[in-house]
């Protein structure tokens, strides 16, 4: 039973991932710390490393922690909640990063609808130059407009 709770615990974590970085994206990147995404959607500089990057820092030392906890407490659900995280960062870091933004040259070409859709939408989130005005600020959960073939 406790497995069973621990698997679910680590799904729901994963899911609820993606409510925090939209929610993340929407309010507090393109929000009070634009300043430090601006980066992303404007390239003025020439360094690899992005200013926006440090928010992947932020969501790493969430689930550092979590594993904290659970190594050093009797918070044992401690383990399946920094997995959630860190597996959730992980499939962001190869969406994003890799497959989207090609810092890394790995993934270029796919018919793979659900992908496609992804790039589509991601596309339409970078139309947007400023802070204001955004649309598709989530990154696993497209909406189905961008499901449409071309």
């Amino acid at each position: 039973m406790q497995l069973l709770i621990w698997i679910l615990t680590f799904l729901l974590t994963f899911c609820f991932m993606e409510f925090m970085a939209w929610f993340t994206h929407k309010y507090i990147m393109h929000g009070f710390l634009w300043h430090l995404h601006k980066d992303h959607h404007n390239k003025d500089h020439n360094s690899w490393f992005e200013r926006n990057d440090a928010f992947f820092l932020f969501y790493a030392f969430v689930s550092i922690g979590f594993f904290l906890l659970w190594k050093y407490t009797n918070f044992w659900i401690g383990l399946p909640i920094g997995l959630g995280i860190f597996a959730y960062g992980l499939c962001y870091f190869i969406v994003h990063d890799i497959f989207i933004h090609q810092r890394f040259k790995l993934f270029r070409n796919t018919n793979n609808r659900y992908a496609k859709a992804v790039r589509r939408a991601h596309k339409m989130h970078h139309k947007h130059l400023g802070k204001e005005d955004g649309e598709c600020f989530g990154m696993l959960l497209v909406p189905f407009k961008y499901f449409k073939l071309k």
